[in-house]
């Protein structure tokens, strides 16, 4: 081992310290469920923005989206637009409404709980079909951080895939384990910054390298002048109507996702939304227009021409090559720290979900505070085990599986959020109808080529599971009195 991967495993090693040192902290401030599972809504808006919005972005913000961009140029421009209007707009419509909605209708700790208690389910179908659409996607998702996770310390250490790999899921069980939601989102905090030095570092460094950035754009045309073109692919050709399509509809994800709908109910009063928002439109906007630059800079700067999936470790070819030891292992630990921020609470809704939602819905109803703390943190390991097992694959692509899952969730629980929310006329059986037609669209879609197919999933699986929503509400019978009262009182109610 050479003295400058030393010097990264060192940094490697502090920083997992203070990470799993958080988690132990908040270990013995966990005393109940809804302290594990939503910090007993505690947030404030700095930790609020920057632990979402580095829960959203995950590993495929350092290796995912600047792999794209390594091959296509700023064609990749296009999903980096469609996520930040997608989380604008989760912000700004989605984050109030749901922080106040979850409290009143029965404190609803997890979306689950609260699309019980809002239709008044007393069947339990909403609540468990809800949970199985969480298990089955958050262990696509799940399993594409711990890919992630392979390939960084594969490609750093030199060290086989599946050391590699087992290496990064250990870390980010112990710490979820340990310390719940709370520990979840304070190293997400301190995750988000960090990502957010390391992206702006690297291309402006390398680009200053290359010898500025007029040199950087006159190089990139030698290469390929369509690089630089949002509106051709890189034969030179149109992108065609379905691509821009499929990747404007990045941002219909948001209103959908569990691990980011978590915070905005985690915030300690809908009045400090507008702060939050602020915070992570800032970090987002630049974030994601430094993750396009990073794979274009790239390019130029690398001497090597990676091909596939090998160009989602551009990111990390790059700082191996222009940094000493102890600032690379700062800016490496980024991509560490997209990993684990997403994983951390990707597995925590998960296991909330199993909990609340099968344990003690179906199996002990009478399960106490503290055991059902356990089966939360014995979940994780369970569920951290079978996405190890779908992650042993080196070849895929943590673009592709992040795709998959951000569809998944943004088709089955996108429109049933938003118009539970929005629209007091929605119905139980509505509500149910929208999750299984979305979810299932995404999963059948998926598996089919060619023509129309070649659309994005989450395209028809939006608009199918809001069509569901809509018919079915229409002919079923109008909600109750108690349930149309509740949807008024959330109207003019301040948290």
């Amino acid at each position: 081992m050479t003295n400058e991967t030393v010097g990264i495993l060192i940094t490697f090693i502090v920083y997992l310290v203070f990470m799993l040192s958080i988690g132990l902290v908040f270990y013995k401030k966990t005393n109940n469920l809804s302290d594990y599972v939503l910090g007993g809504r505690r947030l404030n808006s700095w930790v609020t923005a920057l632990s979402s919005q580095a829960s959203d972005m995950s590993g495929w913000l350092l290796m995912g989206l600047p792999g794209l961009a390594y091959l296509k140029g700023m064609e990749a421009l296009w999903i980096s637009i469609g996520l930040a209007v997608g989380t604008y707009l989760n912000w700004k419509i989605v984050a109030k409404r749901l922080r106040k909605y979850t409290q009143i209708s029965g404190d609803s700790i997890t979306l689950s709980v609260f699309f019980e208690n809002r239709f008044r389910d007393n069947t339990k179908l909403l609540r468990t079909i809800s949970a199985l659409f969480i298990l089955i996607f958050f262990l696509i998702y799940t399993a594409s951080q711990l890919v992630a996770g392979g390939k960084l310390f594969s490609t750093v250490f030199n060290i086989p895939y599946i050391h590699a790999l087992t290496i990064g899921a250990v870390v980010i069980i112990l710490y979820t384990f340990l310390g719940g939601f709370m520990a979840v989102c304070w190293t997400d905090f301190f995750q988000g910054a960090i990502m957010f030095f390391a992206i702006l570092v690297v291309p402006i460094t390398c680009a200053i390298l290359i010898g500025g950035y007029s040199e950087t754009i006159y190089s990139l045309k030698a290469i390929n002048k369509e690089l630089l073109n949002p509106f051709t692919i890189v034969d030179g050709k149109l992108i065609p109507f379905i691509s821009v399509v499929s990747a404007m509809a990045w941002g219909l994800g948001y209103f959908g996702q569990p691990h980011i709908l978590s915070r905005f109910m985690a915030i300690s009063s809908s009045k400090q939304i507008k702060k939050a928002r602020m915070i992570a439109m800032i970090w987002v906007v630049i974030s994601l227009g430094a993750a396009v630059i990073i794979g274009m800079v790239g390019r130029v700067y690398l001497p090597q021409t990676l091909k596939g999936t090998a160009s989602e470790t551009v990111f990390m070819l790059m700082v191996n090559e222009t940094f000493p030891a102890l600032i690379a292992g700062i800016l490496l630990a980024a991509i560490l720290a997209a990993i684990m921020s997403t994983a951390d609470s990707q597995l925590l809704v998960t296991a909330s979900a199993i909990t609340e939602d099968f344990y003690k819905s179906l199996i002990r109803k009478n399960a106490g505070e503290k055991e059902l703390v356990w089966v939360s943190r014995f979940t994780v390991i369970l569920v951290s085990i079978v996405a190890f097992i779908l992650a042993l694959n080196p070849n895929s692509s943590v673009l592709e599986l992040v795709a998959y899952a951000w569809a998944g969730f943004g088709a089955a629980f996108g429109p049933t959020i938003i118009f539970s929310l929005f629209w007091k006329r929605m119905t139980k059986y509505g509500a149910l109808g929208g999750m299984i037609v979305g979810g299932i669209t995404v999963l059948v879609w998926k598996q089919l080529q060619g023509g129309i197919f070649e659309l994005y999933e989450i395209v028809p699986g939006f608009i199918f599971s809001c069509l569901a929503i809509i018919l079915i509400s229409l002919f079923d019978k109008e909600p109750s009195k108690e349930i149309v009262e509740e949807f008024e009182k959330v109207k003019v109610s301040e948290v």
